[in-house]
């Protein structure tokens, strides 16, 4: 192939040799070229990144990586009946992208994505424990796409894989053009097409506040909504066996710009993530707008009693439009939800999750078994006080401690008014 051809969307400006500036659009439009100069394969689309990077102290920071001013696209390739085609693109300080195409005789489809970020590139990994090229490869989620046909989705889309999360927007993409012509007909992604489930914005809690000429509320001063979130139940599994069962209705309370209560719908929401022997993590991803992500560890792994519990959760809002983080906030410093191995936890009363100062994440009728599920069902949980039993002594231990504490004072004037009386008898 010749080297391909790269164009700016509408109102970004051209660079010279092989680059494609773009502006506040942080769009892409590559258009690959045959040796007789016909285009043989397609795409436009945006995307950005949000890496997880260990820090020279040892602890971990997230950061967004974003499309430069400058785009190469070195190393692209038409591909043909025994060959995949190849769309790649170079950016910023040794960063790049890539994915490759397959086909049969009726439809192609994306195969592998490869994306190389460098921890050289200071601006973004200013402290970065670990220098140079990191590379990790995601197996694309791409439906086959009849061939001729052009691959469109606007919605937001995402990979979540090895403390990396791609996001793409907005995409147009066809490989192996035939005749030199872009295909007239589109194969929409799920997220496009009407027949598939609405997409239906974050349940927000009308929230009033006091005019005021500065507002910077903290988390617990916003007012509940009327109505707790729904039930959620999700599950994971490890070939065919379910490895994590989790039921949990889940609420965010944002205070950034301005206060924000978000109800997850377990209608859009879908589960996502890894079971291991000490280690499991379960993603949550409602409607392509808010990603929540739970680690539970096993502490004391080589003891011959051990217990599991959550260590960390990650919360990214994104704009559902395009794509942009609206809030990223991330704790893994958590000792919560700690239970035997081979039980479950539960909690039905409202918990609260402090993520940082401007998020904090609700739950409700709580259970979680992230590891050694047996017969996809929960096995015996191990209840939250909140929960038990014994939480009605609280009001009652109260009680008595006030009752006992009067009679006390109680005693203490009597016997300070006999002393005051005996000081006064006369000689």
């Amino acid at each position: 192939c010749l080297p391909p051809r790269c164009h700016p969307q509408k109102g970004s400006g051209m660079g010279g040799g092989e680059a494609c500036r773009f502006f506040q659009s942080y769009a892409v439009e590559v258009d690959v070229k045959d040796a007789s100069n016909a285009t043989c394969l397609y795409a436009k689309w945006m995307m950005r990144f949000l890496i997880k990077y260990e820090t020279n102290n040892s602890d971990y920071k997230n950061a967004a990586l974003n499309l430069s001013s400058s785009v190469t696209h070195n190393g692209s390739v038409c591909g043909n009946d025994t060959q995949a085609a190849l769309l790649t693109v170079q950016f910023g300080e040794g960063h790049s992208w890539s994915i490759n195409f397959t086909k049969n005789n009726e439809t192609y489809q994306g195969d592998f994505i490869t994306f190389t970020y460098n921890t050289n590139d200071t601006a973004v990994f200013p402290d970065a424990k670990r220098k140079g090229p990191i590379t990790i490869v995601v197996k694309d989620t791409m439906h086959p796409v009849q061939l001729n046909n052009v691959f469109v989705c606007h919605n937001t889309d995402s990979f979540e894989a090895e403390n990396v999360t791609q996001i793409f927007w907005n995409v147009t993409v066809q490989a192996f053009v035939e005749n030199g012509t872009i295909g007239k007909k589109e194969s929409r992604c799920r997220a496009d097409t009407p027949t598939s489930a609405p997409t239906v914005p974050p349940t927000i809690a009308n929230v009033t506040t006091a005019s005021t000429t500065t507002l910077s509320p903290a988390p617990t001063t916003v007012p509940k909504p009327v109505e707790n979130p729904d039930t959620g139940n999700y599950s994971l599994k490890s070939g065919n066996k379910t490895c994590l069962l989790a039921t949990v209705g889940l609420q965010l309370n944002v205070s950034q710009d301005k206060p924000l209560l978000i109800n997850v719908n377990p209608k859009t929401t879908s589960a996502d993530g890894a079971c291991g022997n000490t280690t499991a993590t379960l993603k949550l991803n409602d409607g392509n707008s808010t990603l929540i992500s739970f680690t539970f560890v096993v502490k004391n792994a080589s003891a011959s009693i051990q217990k599991f519990y959550l260590k960390e959760v990650n919360v990214t809002l994104l704009n559902r439009l395009n794509g942009s983080v609206i809030s990223n906030a991330d704790n893994n410093n958590f000792s919560k939800w700690d239970a035997f191995l081979g039980s479950s936890y539960m909690c039905r009363k409202e918990q609260t999750l402090e993520i940082n100062e401007n998020l904090q994440l609700h739950t409700f009728n709580l259970w979680i078994q992230p590891f050694l599920v047996k017969a996809n069902k929960f096995s015996t949980a191990e209840e939250c006080f909140a929960d038990s039993d014994l939480n009605f002594l609280i009001p009652i231990a109260v009680g008595m401690a006030l009752g006992f504490l009067i009679i006390l004072v109680f005693i203490s004037y009597i016997i300070g008014r006999r002393k005051s009386r005996t000081g006064y008898q006369s000689v």
